[in-house]
């Protein structure tokens, strides 16, 4: 026994010859006892019919307990009345508590070192000899009560093995600090073989390199000692108690033991060391009253080195990443109110590729810091928890993000002020949504296009429908219109989907709407144009309603000059652009009274004409649809001058 072997050593030499060796054993001892209770819980639950919580074999094996036969799960577990037979169970408690004093030795022996009370370490004792005495299971049979009081965490005025433990590790880490013999790069080191100090350098350089990347938030403290064959290698990365990496180095293997409370972030941690071989086993989830939720999560990986070299490098990246595991669900928290789940989380993994981070985004204010960018780029139209992604787009949202973490990051280690930050951040943002908006009137202009394609298409038919092949071209042009509606179409739907910027985004979402009411017009004319008689046109009508299709197809083309001249038109901004744009403007307001006259040219030369029925209606439904799409053009003008004056001009 390994407390009767450092009694006798200290009888002869005195204890703290012992106390490295003491404090080593504390700390397994420690690992040991978790074990011991996650068994003895899985053990009652198990006699509830409960199988599966026995499957502790990950955590035996990383207790150093995998060739105890007496840890296996029992065969069967009988309830008798209230107690439980648990096959193995007293050894079990007498084990434990074995451990229990393991640890309160290596205290016992270097309390004084480490500056403890004197009256902590008596309780401690008292506190031990309390749950061995309540302890005590004859014949493996075991109280029902027993486990859950021993296993919990404990609270005020409520003492419990578990918070009992809990405090010896803590003293034990105060122990563990005041015992450093040296600072290796700034990790605590004791104990060290040939070639560790390598290894914990090769660690160090690679956490030092990223480490002021969490300004001032406390964590990243690292522990290194030798245990028998192997380097162990502890880091605390934050502050909660479940979050921790133990690295054991042996001859030229790592293997990775990391816990976590979010199993979100422990998938991103494995997902940051695709550039090396690491072999993951499938992460396992255990039960713990005292961690967040009462569930943490384990994962272990190993890493085999064909060289020394690649060893150090893979320690040096290793130890390089756990800077960005700090505050992490808090920043993918912030993330999600902009974008997708996933797209926040391969942002955040964008950042630590890139060894940007995310601690300068939240410390410059987090998801308050685009708010307020936004309320100045769309002058109060956005609404507070709108997503990023809804307004400009999943790519772009990304993107601007990315710029927004980067930004964070680099102005803060150069020392820029943070009004300077807070100002490149609004810069971009606003470059994102003049971008969104010109992306907007790409769409308007592509769908004007359409509608110039289709209104000329209506012109030529006219002029060349008295030729031998005309009503080959008249069939032909009304299913080409057609075919020009349906994208039309798609690009209605695509400036339906399209970014939400605010004010601007809702307008030409509107526009577009209106103007696909032209084409609507166009595409039935050219449809009722295939339903003239087989004697053709007459010329005097013919005549009258191509005067209609030329001053349409003028007018569509106005229309998409606008379009385009309204990208230049700002306050501010050449007088030219400005007066080029009104011209269009005031030409399709023009065009669409020259329209009602001809449209009267044709009502006169239809009712001059001695036409039949089918005649007079198909000629009347086609000036009809002529005269709405003029209508309409007016209409989309008229809208675009008074946002383009009203919104754009007036900011």
């Amino acid at each position: 026994m390994v407390v009767v072997k450092a009694k006798i050593v200290s009888e002869l030499a005195g204890r703290s010859l012992l106390l490295p060796d003491l404090v080593a054993e504390a700390l397994a001892a420690n690992g040991r006892i978790k074990f011991a209770l996650s068994w003895l819980q899985s053990a009652q639950a198990a006699s509830a019919g409960h199988l599966a919580h026995m499957d502790l074999e990950a955590e035996r094996s990383l207790s150093g307990l995998s060739g105890d036969p007496l840890y296996q799960p029992p065969k069967s577990i009988v309830s008798r009345g209230d107690r439980l037979l648990i096959p193995g169970s007293t050894r079990i408690f007498a084990r434990l508590f074995e451990d229990v004093a393991s640890m309160r030795a290596a205290i016992d022996a270097g309390s004084a070192a480490a500056g403890l009370n004197p009256t902590q370490v008596i309780q401690f004792r008292k506190r031990e000899e309390a749950f061995r005495e309540a302890s005590q299971a004859h014949d493996n049979l075991v109280p029902l009560g027993l486990i859950p009081s021993l296993a919990s965490p404990g609270r005020p005025g409520k003492d419990s093995l578990h918070a009992l433990v809990m405090d010896l590790h803590k003293a034990l880490n105060a122990i563990a600090g005041a015992l450093a013999e040296e600072d290796v790069s700034g990790a605590r080191v004791y104990r060290l073989g040939e070639g560790d100090r390598e290894h914990v350098m090769a660690f160090m350089r690679g956490l030092n390199r990223t480490a002021g990347l969490k300004y001032d938030h406390p964590g990243l403290a690292t522990t290194a000692t030798r245990d028998n064959n192997r380097l162990i290698i502890q880091n605390d990365i934050g502050t909660t108690d479940a979050h921790v990496l133990v690295v054991h180095v042996s001859d030229e293997t790592v293997t990775v033991t990391y816990t976590d409370v979010h199993l979100q972030r422990l998938l991103f941690f494995e997902s940051l060391f695709e550039r090396y071989h690491v072999r993951w086993e499938d992460a396992v989830s255990r039960r713990d009253k005292s961690m967040e939720d009462g569930v943490y999560h384990l994962s272990v990986g190993q890493y085999t080195g064909r060289r020394r070299e690649d060893l150090e490098e893979y320690l040096a990246f290793l130890g390089s990443r756990l800077v960005f595991l700090i505050d992490w669900n808090r920043a993918r928290k912030r993330l999600r109110s902009f974008l997708p789940k996933q797209a926040a989380i391969d942002t955040l993994k964008w950042a630590a590729d890139e060894n940007y981070g995310h601690m300068a985004f939240l410390k410059m204010g987090g998801e308050q810091l685009v708010h307020e960018a936004l309320e100045f780029v769309v002058k109060g139209s956005h609404r507070f928890g709108e997503r990023l992604d809804a307004m400009l787009g999943a790519h772009d949202a990304t993107q601007c993000l990315r710029f927004v973490l980067r930004t964070c990051s680099e102005g803060l280690r150069q020392g820029h002020s943070p009004s300077l930050i807070r100002d490149e951040i609004k810069a971009e943002l606003l470059n994102y949504f003049r971008g969104a908006q010109q992306n907007l009137l790409d769409v308007a202009s592509a769908h004007a296009a359409l509608i110039v394609e289709i209104a000329g298409g209506i012109r030529e038919v006219l002029l060349r429908c008295r030729l031998p092949a005309g009503i080959e071209l008249i069939e032909h042009n009304a299913r080409r219109a057609k075919e020009w509606e349906r994208k039309a179409d798609e690009l209605v739907n695509e400036a339906r989907n399209a970014a939400r910027i605010g004010d601007s985004g809702a307008f030409f979402r509107k526009l577009v709407e209106e103007a696909d009411d032209i084409a609507d017009e166009l595409e039935d004319a050219a449809f009722h144009f295939t339903l003239v008689p087989g004697e053709g046109w007459r010329e005097d009508v013919r005549q009258s309603v191509l005067d209609l299709a030329h001053l349409l197809v003028e007018g569509t083309q106005e229309y998409l000059k606008a379009l385009e001249t309204a990208r230049y038109v700002q306050r501010g901004g050449l007088r030219e652009d400005t007066q080029d744009f009104l011209e269009s403007i005031y030409r399709i307001t023009a065009i669409e009274q020259r329209a009602d006259d001809a449209q009267r040219g044709v009502k006169r030369a239809l009712v001059c004409d001695s036409l039949g029925h089918r005649e007079l209606f198909v000629h009347t439904e086609s000036v009809k649809r002529l005269e709405g799409a003029a209508d309409g053009l007016m209409h989309a003008a008229l809208m675009l001058r008074d946002y383009m004056l009203g919104e754009v001009m007036a900011r």
